[in-house]
Parts: structure tokens; sequence; C-alpha cells
């Protein structure tokens, strides 16, 4: 009799055939928006197709997920294609999702990445270029549509905060197809305008109502502005390209407002805090200067200044003496000096000296007598030379040789003629 009763998963398994087996459900295409989205470690997308009345639970396996062009998130309208199956563990049916493309909003959403991801890597959402919101500014100019709620914010925080302030309005579009080039015109209007700080922005809206502030060209303009600029578009939760490109995103154009002048309360107790701290400086410096100028009336100087210049003068008296002392000094040395030279050999006998010096002369000039090779023809002797070659032997000479003899006055020429071997 239990042959009549089936297993939960026999049951399941039958549907699930029956499910592959419909041609029908073979190939579905589904338009819903994503919820309970999970992107699961093993790159499997797992999350639920939902209308304003059903959901389908929904997962796409990472052979087809990783031929994306886009990210999924919860919100995100998108287009699917797949198969219905069962799952037979859980008991359900669900769509396996074969292709999927973003459908309206998600198109946009797109965009937004793309440009946005385009942006970031030509260094555009870079901290060092931020520049600097002015603390204390003088004009502030405000880029927004002339009528609204942002308007008017934005104008009646800043005249509350900070009246000294004055705020331009720059009126544009900040919606439709008009609306970028509009926002970019005002840019460089007020760029030009010479105001201390922008503040771009509106109120709220859908993301096509924003999407001017999604435009290229409004953020290269963002970009490119020498004047600080704030961005206040839309909602907290609302993100645009241009607040990745302003120099600082402000969560509502009220916060704008409130980003861009200080509090007027503020500023006057931070001027009552300079005051006591101005106060407390100027009084501990007199109290300082009261004290050096009671140590300087009762210093030993002022109440004995005769004194100061007793020591003064006995210092002089000493200085003086080393000076006399020094003076007295380098004379002695001088003097000694001078008597020495005056009692020398030389000033004593300076005929001697010159004596001295002509026998010293004598005797070189002797000495070079002596060794002066023609100082021996004086003698009797005569030098005889052929081609200025000094003959030293009778065998170096051959008959026909010319000689020339020199004598110690002149010198002749002569022929050699005859050879006495037995002068050798």
């Amino acid at each position: 009799m239990e042959e009549k009763y089936l297993k939960i998963s026999e049951l399941n398994n039958y549907i699930k055939n029956l499910l592959d087996k419909d041609r029908f459900l073979n190939k579905v295409y589904l338009k819903g928006e994503i919820s309970n989205f999970k992107n699961h470690t093993r790159g499997h997308l797992y999350f639920t197709l939902k209308d304003d009345f059903a959901r389908l639970n929904a997962v796409m396996f990472f052979g087809n997920a990783s031929k994306l062009t886009f990210v999924p998130e919860d919100g995100m309208n998108v287009l699917v294609e797949g198969h219905i199956s069962a799952y037979p563990a859980q008991g359900s049916y669900q769509i396996y999702v074969d292709k999927m493309e973003p459908d309206g909003l998600g198109i946009l959403y797109i965009e937004y990445e793309k440009l946005k991801q385009k942006l970031a890597q030509e260094g555009l959402f870079n901290p060092e270029y931020k520049k600097k919101i002015p603390k204390y500014p003088e004009k502030i100019g405000v880029i927004t549509a002339s009528t609204g709620a942002a308007v008017r914010d934005i104008m009646s925080t800043i005249k509350r905060r900070y009246p000294l302030c004055e705020a331009i309005l720059f009126p544009t579009l900040v919606q439709g197809s008009e609306a970028a080039a509009n926002i970019v015109k005002q840019i460089k209007r007020a760029d030009e305008y010479g105001v201390d700080t922008i503040i771009v922005g509106r109120g709220g809206g859908s993301i096509e109502d924003l999407w001017a502030f999604n435009e290229e060209i409004v953020a290269r303009a963002i970009f490119a502005c020498k004047t600080p600029i704030i961005s206040a578009v839309g909602h907290e939760i609302d993100w645009t390209i241009a607040d990745f490109v302003a120099d600082l995103r402000a969560p509502t154009p009220t916060g704008a407002a409130e980003m861009a002048v200080p509090m007027v309360i503020d500023i006057n107790n931070l001027l009552d805090n300079y005051k006591i701290r101005l106060n407390k400086f100027i009084k501990n410096m007199i109290n300082t200067k009261f004290i050096n100028l009671r140590s300087l009336k009762n210093s030993f100087v002022l109440k004995s200044p005769m004194s100061m210049y007793q020591v003064k003068e006995q210092k002089l008296d000493n200085l003086i003496d080393s000076l006399n002392n020094n003076i007295k000094g380098v004379i002695n040395q001088k003097d000694k000096r001078y008597t020495n030279i005056k009692m020398s050999y030389i000033l004593q006998n300076p005929l001697n000296l010159i004596f001295d010096k002509k026998n010293k002369f004598d005797l070189m000039v002797n000495t070079l007598k002596l060794v002066n090779p023609l100082g021996i023809l004086d003698k009797g002797y005569s030098l005889v030379t052929v081609n200025k070659d000094i003959i030293k032997n009778s065998n170096d000479l051959k008959i026909d040789d010319i000689i020339d003899i020199r004598f110690s006055v002149g010198q002749v020429k002569a022929k050699i003629t005859k050879i006495n071997k037995e002068c050798k």
C-alpha cells in the first residue's frame, strides 16, 4: 500500500522533467527589476526578478555572467533571456539566465559608469586637483534654476549664516536636452565674474532629471574652472559625475551653502577667543617687561653708577699699562737689533770687507787661469790641430796635411812635408 506514496525528491524531479520538456519554457524572455542580488565567490549570480505583482528566482552561471558588459545591482531594470526549470532540492522553479542587458534606466546607468571610469582614469577625480574652498568669501556664484526650492534654500542659508557675503545667481536650465550646454556656459561666466566660490546644483529628482550633471561637457567645465566649485545635486543619496569632479561635494543645496560660508556667530565667538587670548598675551608681556624694569631699577649698576665707572676706569688703566709694556718690549727688541747691527764687523771695518772680497776674487781668477787650457800657451807651448781636432801624436798626421799651430800670441798654418817617426 505504501507504493502509492512518492518521495518529495521524486515529485520534484518529475515536475522538473515536465518543465524541461515544455518547448515554450525552453526559451523565455522576461523583463523585471533586480532584487536580492548576490555575486557568489565562484562567479555565479543569484537574484530575484520582480514586477509590481510577482517575483521569480533567477540564476546566471559564471560562463554566461562573464560575458556581461555591465555590473548588475539591486534596483536595476533588466531584460533577460533563458529557460525555466525546477530546483528539486527546494521544490521551486526558477529561470536560468543565458543573456541579460539593462532596460531603460539600466542603459543610463551603464553610460554613467563608463564615463565615470573614463574620467577617473584621466585623473579628473584626483585629490591633488581639488581647490580649497575659501573660509570667508566675499562673493559666491550660484548656478541653478532661477525658481524652485534649491535656489531659495541656497540664497536664504547664505544670507542667514553670513550676510557679509554677496550671493550672485547665474540662472540655468537644470534638466532637458539643452541643460548641459547651459550649465557649462554659466560656469564659464561665473568663473570670469570674479567670485570666490561657485555652487552648482539643483533639487532632487529622478536619474533622468539629474542627467545633465552626468554629461561629460559639464564634468570637464567643472574641472577646467579656476574658481573652487561645490557640487550640490539632488539629495544625499544621489551621486552624479559632477560630484566626483567638483572640489567639494555637498549632500544637498542647503548643505552646499553651509559649506560655502561660515556662521556669523561662529566668527564672533572666534573673534572673542582671539580677543581673550590677545588680552592675555598683552598682560603677560606687560608683566614680563615690568619685572625686567624692576630688576633693572634694583640692579647694582643703577644703584651704584660710580662703581661701574670705577671698574671700567681700572680696566682702562690695565689696558694702558699692558699697551705701554708691549710698546716698550718692541722698542727694546728693535734697539738691541740696531746695536748688534751697528757693532757688526762689516760696519766697524768696511775696508777689510772690500779687501777680503778682492782677495777672494783674485783667488778665483788665478784658479780659472790654472784650469784654462789656453793658459799653458804662455809657458811656450803651442796647440796643433787639424780640422779643429787636437793632435797629440805624430802618427795622427800624414804628408800634405794642413795643420793649425796656435801660440800664446797668434797662430799659423803649415803643411806637413816630412814626418819624423823617431818623434813618436
